[in-house]
């Protein structure tokens, strides 16, 4: 089954899913009868581009990279002067692929999750399939848009908005149909968990911070990792999907991390014990992100560098516990291309339509 896609935002984790992509083609054609093809990027700052026959993601990958201008990748056909992203989003809508889907990897907007939204409402407005790593949707309209998807037939998934490519949602989703998720607790942010093990062995805020920002894992401007946003919204996400709640990261009581955090958390390295920003929700109570000063033997506590953990209290199973112990660009866009997989798969499930089954 071909599947046409646009990608709305190419930085850093659009490229590596362009890649990806090429890489796994063999695989998706072979495993998921699935053949993908990019046919739309928008950019905010790189430009727009549609070819109705298809682009090379890599060589765009390159191009972007190397400082080009979307619009003037090879092949790519002239759009209307003023054209945005839903134009992009309006193309696709014409595309005759038995599956189109929009790939949304815009930044996280803090103040009120847009333009992620407006690109998941336009993309289920036109007809297509949304994947996700933005945890802006989720986290301050998950319910509204829920609802338009299932009202149109159609997906909206973003299994990458948390703990990137490990299953959080898709456990729940598909594996605990019976199940009700009581509370959370976790540490979900990389960056942070990584400056705060780097502090507690003797290392200063500064270089700790930058090291992230080379390896493209925190941003340019770190504030949204180092003061507890990026935190916030994964909360805020994991309440509204988990525990039904309905809220936004500003309903989140927050904290964040700093250079002041670097004799806390050595002192309590040499109680034995770890500082951890720690992420938690319950039924019925206002979620947070706060530091917490955890036993040697928590799990949560255990965690070092970019690892991350999320665990579940459910009526059925207990508590069950997801680890993550190292996270990437490569993770993240393995996330878009799971939910891509995902949205085959219910494409197959509908009547006249039968996946091919891998050996």
């Amino acid at each position: 089954m071909r599947a046409d896609l646009a990608l709305l935002g190419f930085g850093n984790v659009g490229r590596r899913f362009a890649r990806l992509l090429d890489e796994q083609r063999e695989r998706l054609h072979q495993q998921h009868d699935l053949d993908c093809r990019i046919v739309g990027i928008a950019t905010r700052r790189h430009g727009l581009a549609y070819n109705a026959v298809g682009l090379d993601g890599p060589n765009a990958a390159v191009f972007v990279e190397n400082g080009g201008i979307v619009s003037e990748l090879s092949g790519s056909q002239t759009l209307p002067s003023g054209a945005t992203s839903l134009d992009v989003v309006r193309c696709l809508s014409t595309s005759e692929a038995p599956l189109r889907v929009v790939v949304e990897t815009t930044t996280l907007d803090i103040a009120a999750g847009q333009p992620a939204i407006d690109h998941v409402v336009a993309a289920l407005s036109a007809g297509c399939d949304v994947i996700t790593a933005n945890k802006g949707p989720a986290a301050f309209a998950y319910q509204d848009l829920r609802h338009r998807a299932r009202e149109a037939g159609l997906s909206f998934l973003f299994e990458g908005a948390v703990m990137d490519g490990v299953p959080v949602f898709n456990l729940t989703r598909e594996t605990m149909p019976v199940v009700n998720v009581l509370s959370f607790r976790g540490v979900v942010n990389s960056t942070t968990n990584h400056i705060l093990t780097a502090l507690e062995d003797g290392e200063d805020f500064g270089p700790a911070l930058a090291r992230m920002q080379i390896a493209g894992i925190a941003e340019a401007d770190p504030t949204l990792d180092v003061d507890g946003w990026d935190a916030a919204a994964k909360a805020a996400a994991l309440a509204n999907v988990l525990l039904d709640a309905r809220i936004t990261p500003h309903d989140v009581i927050r904290e964040g991390v700093g250079p002041a955090n670097a004799t806390p958390a050595r002192e309590a390295k040499a109680r034995g014990m770890r500082l951890r920003l720690v992420a938690e929700g319950a039924r019925g109570q206002t979620p947070s992100v706060k530091l917490r000063t955890l036993p040697g033997g928590d799990l949560l506590a255990g965690l070092r560098g970019t690892a991350n953990a999320l665990v579940l209290t459910t009526d059925l199973l207990g508590e069950i516990a997801i680890c993550q112990l190292g996270g990437g660009l490569t993770q993240t866009a393995y996330a878009l291309l799971s939910d891509l997989v995902t949205v085959r798969r219910r494409r197959a499930a509908q009547p006249g339509e039968q996946l091919r089954r891998s050996p």
